[in-house]
């Protein structure tokens, strides 16, 4: 066991970081209450745990990665491990909430671990953010809405028009500026044509 795993930081788990602030933030300014939310891809669990706490809505976190589920049952969440929205029933949560794993990686640059999991967003940068927009709207209630984070590296412009393509509508909900990317937060609401 290494000195991180030892003093309760899972290795093989994302850290909280500037991004999950922001989503963090935005989300618990719009989520109420009594609201059923799914977090997706949680990681350590940070932004589902503010969110139950600053919200009082009913969070579940998912992700992927059994030692993410693991670090937010630790934090006291309930946690499924589930590959983004596959172990949910339909119309099921008021909100969605979703800090994709974004960076744009070339195939011959990836590495089979669960920390590369976590930021690789393949080439274009939407290889997990596509589908999950193809896959959230069974699991949204009527009205329900989608948080995500997306940087300016992936093209907030390209996920927007696939999530128009997906039958959203999109506003941005705060732009946080580094000298590398922008990170916006957008809300999607699901309208049925």
């Amino acid at each position: 066991m290494d000195l991180a795993t030892r003093r309760g930081v899972e290795t093989d788990v994302y850290q909280p970081a500037e991004d999950s602030g922001l989503l963090a933030a935005e989300a618990c300014r719009h989520i109420e209450s009594g609201e059923r939310v799914l977090e997706v891809g949680t990681g350590s669990g940070y932004v589902a745990d503010r969110i139950m706490r600053e919200t009082g809505a009913a969070v579940v976190a998912a992700d992927i990665n059994p030692h993410a589920v693991r670090a937010a049952r630790n934090r006291g969440l309930e946690a499924v491990r589930t590959d983004l929205v596959a172990g949910f029933q339909s119309a099921s949560f008021d909100a969605v909430v979703f800090n994709p794993p974004y960076l744009p990686t070339e195939p011959d640059e990836e590495r089979d671990d669960w920390m590369e999991r976590a930021l690789s967003g393949g080439p274009d940068g939407r290889a997990i953010i596509d589908p999950f927009l193809e896959a959230v709207p069974r699991v949204l209630k009527t009205d329900g809405a989608v948080y995500i984070l997306v940087s300016s590296l992936t093209g907030v412009e390209n996920v927007v028009e696939h999530a128009d393509a997906c039958g959203f509508s999109a506003v941005a909900l705060a732009d946080e500026s580094f000298p590398y990317e922008t990170l916006t937060v957008l809300k999607l609401r699901y309208s049925i044509a």
